[in-house]
């Protein structure tokens, strides 16, 4: 007598965060076209000047010669500077203000968001009481007395922008926090006898992380927007050349030569919706709900 045999079933193995991430950003093509065109963009800001070393504060040829003429890709500006060295070493300026002025929005931002929402009671009230005097203050025209107060330069502008940026990174954490912090992992480490610095940056804030990387990858992209409008206002460092400059110094002469003003325009158009169609992509990735479809 022969006994049947029973299989068991096969239980798929489990893949690691990272993998089933990414997994779920692949799926999303049009943030998979946006990283390869960021990527592009950032090669070009950091190896564009050594491929192409035309100083771009040098006059080389005739003001306003249309792009492709005497060999300059781009044309020239009001003042015969090669518009393409422009282009590119602005690229440099603008994506590295954008990114350190986000990195100084987060920091500001997670660490009062973690504060408010893991003390509560009065650590709470006074920080929000705090982000909401930011939240209402009018970002621009603040960012602009600071510039014009302690002068142009590439790291006060990077201050000016993070300071006025950080309360939507505050407000998120926060929520993110008085969440997790009720879950009962985070009440066993506490009766295990963890530390609140431990508790806050150890056990809540990793878990807390996908909406924070979501709003930090958006964050650079409102960066470079905002040092493109204080750089269109002559806010900015005259000895360094930036997308918002470029636009700036050639406005006066958009209807005569419209591309001056365009194709940087541009620039700031295409790096600024692939950060945000990279951001949408990391949103499905580390969204659990989405990952449980």
């Amino acid at each position: 007598m022969t006994w049947p045999v029973i299989q068991e079933e096969e239980t798929p193995e489990a893949q690691h965060p990272f993998t089933e991430a990414w997994g779920m950003f692949r799926k999303n093509k049009s943030a998979v076209a946006a990283l390869g065109l960021l990527a592009l963009i950032t090669f070009g800001a950091i190896f564009g000047p050594y491929l192409y070393p035309t100083d771009p504060f040098e006059m080389v040829w005739m003001p306003f010669s249309p792009p492709g003429q005497e060999g300059f890709l781009l044309g020239t500006d009001y003042l015969g500077r090669d518009l393409l060295a422009m282009i590119i070493n602005g690229a440099k300026v603008s994506l590295m203000i954008g990114l350190s002025a986000a990195v100084m929005t987060v920091f500001i931002g997670v660490t009062v968001g973690a504060l408010a929402g893991f003390y509560r009671g009065v650590v709470e009230e006074v920080l929000m009481r705090i982000t909401e005097f930011f939240q209402v203050l009018p970002t621009l025209l603040f960012s602009m007395v600071l510039v014009a107060l302690f002068g142009a330069s590439l790291p006060m502008i990077t201050f000016a922008i993070g300071i006025v940026s950080w309360t939507a990174v505050a407000r998120i954490t926060r929520s993110e926090f008085l969440r997790i912090r009720e879950l009962e992992y985070v009440m066993a480490s506490r009766a295990s006898g963890a530390s609140n610095l431990n508790l806050m940056f150890g056990v809540i804030l990793p878990n807390a992380l996908p909406p924070i990387i979501v709003q930090s990858a958006l964050m650079v992209g409102s960066a470079i927007l905002f040092e493109a409008g204080l750089s269109f206002l002559g806010l900015t460092d005259p000895n360094v050349v930036s997308w918002g400059q470029i636009i700036g110094s050639n406005r006066q002469y958009i209807l005569d030569a419209g591309y001056t003003v365009t194709i940087p325009g541009v620039a700031i158009f295409v790096t600024v919706l692939a950060i945000s169609l990279v951001g949408d992509g990391l949103n499905d990735a580390l969204n659990p709900k989405l990952r449980q479809r």
